[in-house]
């Protein structure tokens, strides 16, 4: 299954400008954000965590930014 990551890209372009700039926030490469945000990779609890944190992401809103389903 496929999550729809838009929002979250969406936030990221809000807050940091770009992706790379996220990324080192984030403290992994621009690939390994790049396979999380096209789901090729899996999002671990501690990266959401911490991109809640770094977006201002309250932790009710998990579910709008983690875990919408593509359709």
């Amino acid at each position: 299954m496929e999550y729809d990551y838009s929002k979250l890209k969406g936030k990221i372009t809000e807050v940091f400008g770009t992706r790379k700039q996220f990324a080192s926030a984030m403290h992994m490469g621009e690939a390994t954000l790049s396979l999380k945000l096209s789901n090729k990779s899996e999002w671990s609890q501690d990266d959401m965590e911490l991109a809640m944190d770094l977006l201002g992401i309250p932790r009710a809103s998990v579910g709008i930014y983690f875990f919408t389903h593509s359709v």
